[in-house]
């Protein structure tokens, strides 16, 4: 099954945010509550899954889940509350969900963020509309979209258009898909005409997907248990046959000790 993919081009996008409020119409988000004390109501939160970003120069970016081809949130999920689906798209399973946040903090892009103002807290972010891309229709927000700043569709058809867009307006544009190579890829995707560090696409990221680079260290960690977990048991074993003998010895010492006293007061007339 082909994987599907949001494209953007921010330089059509307006700001007019008809995504943020066809993806609270579609998911009944009500209205925007910071997701913690201190940051913007604007910002991702559990009552909106997808912002714009305003720039310098009325540049508008929309910022939402990557659903990385190889996601980290799933990589450090203990439970395998976050899954990828057959189309592509990073799902959360609120049931399986023991709340350590580990997906929080492994996200490269700063996405997923926690119900602190719920009674039964979980995690919230953009699903790429699952629900719907089952049923044979697009994502809330690109059905939404009046400019077509942002576009779904199959990811090879989706990187074919960006390709395009990029070779026939060379000056436009900085000449770059950001999330097409990025820590493995991933199947939202943007071309703009400004750097897009601030959406966590810096410079320095690698090709190389973050799980695939710490499976090498992570691969050794059952054996090291095993060693650690003999060598300790061994450790153990040698610490208590000391004690052992040491209690053995004292104990004849005693006897020893004993028997003497009680062979002088037999000699005694």
């Amino acid at each position: 099954m082909s994987e599907f993919a949001i494209f953007t081009d921010t330089t059509l996008c307006t700001g007019c945010e008809a995504c943020v409020a066809a993806c609270k119409k579609e998911y009944q988000l009500g209205d925007d509550r910071p997701w913690r004390r201190g940051s913007a109501v604007d910002d991702l939160s559990g009552t909106r899954l997808t912002t714009i970003v305003r720039r310098p120069g009325g540049r508008h970016v929309r910022r939402h889940c990557r659903h990385c081809n190889y996601a980290t949130c799933i990589a450090v999920c203990l439970v395998g509350a976050m899954r990828k689906t057959p189309e592509g798209a990073v799902v959360y399973d609120k049931s399986r969900c023991m709340g350590c946040r580990y997906c929080m903090m492994a996200c490269p892009f700063g996405v997923p963020r926690y119900e602190w103002n719920q009674a039964a807290p979980g995690i919230r972010k953009c699903t790429m509309c699952y629900d719907r891309i089952r049923a044979g229709r697009q994502p809330a927000c690109t059905e939404a979209c009046p400019e077509h700043a942002t576009l779904f569709g199959p990811r090879d058809e989706m990187l074919a258009l960006a390709r395009r867009r990029l070779d026939a307006e060379p000056k436009k544009y900085v000449q770059k898909i950001w999330g097409e190579k990025e820590i493995g890829g991933t199947l939202v995707f943007y071309i703009s005409d400004i750097p897009l560090d601030f959406l966590g696409w810096k410079p320095n990221l690698p090709e190389t997907p973050y799980p695939t680079l710490t499976q090498a260290a992570l691969n050794k960690v059952p054996g090291t248990i095993v060693a650690m977990g003999g060598a300790m048991t061994g450790i153990y074993w040698l610490i208590g046959r000391r004690i052992q003998l040491q209690a053995l010895r004292a104990a004849k010492e005693k006897n020893k000790l004993d028997g003497g006293e009680s062979k002088t007061d037999e000699e005694k007339p």
